[in-house]
């Protein structure tokens, strides 16, 4: 075999091993991975019951409602154009409010509601940390 064929023949084992780690990884990530969703996505599209997705937007004014359990919390998840009702057991975070942004992870029931296992609160991008915002102030580089 001459070296050019050997050579051929070793490019052709890597291109092969990079497209089976390429295959193992996607198959791999299939089921661990979450998409995103917003309301009106869900309305247009139609969104596999029990699967795991991130829904996202705007929590309704309004819209939330604690249970006498004190852990429960039912609210609806806007983006302007469609809404989702959504239900949480846990606690909810800080940031969590009327009109503030929201992720929730979990899946959709058949009855089209959303089943959250976790909720990340979103904050406006003008947020800065209390203690940066301090320190700016003192030195006066902070504008409103």
């Amino acid at each position: 075999m001459k070296a050019k064929h050997q050579r051929l023949a070793l490019a052709m084992l890597a291109v092969a091993a990079v497209i089976g780690a390429a295959v193992l990884a996607l198959s791999a990530l299939q089921d661990q991975a979450a998409f995103f969703y917003a309301p009106s996505d869900v309305k247009r599209d139609e969104i596999p019951v029990g699967r795991a997705v991130r829904l996202g937007g705007m929590v309704e004014k309004g819209s939330v409602v604690r249970q006498k359990d004190g852990v429960t919390v039912h609210f609806v998840v806007t983006d302007g154009k469609a809404e989702v009702p959504v239900r949480f057991t846990g606690v909810t975070p800080d940031l969590f409010r009327e009109g503030s942004g929201v992720v929730a992870e979990g899946r959709f029931e058949p009855d089209g509601g959303f089943v959250a296992d976790n909720l990340l609160a979103k904050h406006d991008e003008r947020y800065m940390p209390p203690q940066m915002a301090g320190t700016m102030h003192k030195t006066g580089t902070l504008k409103q």
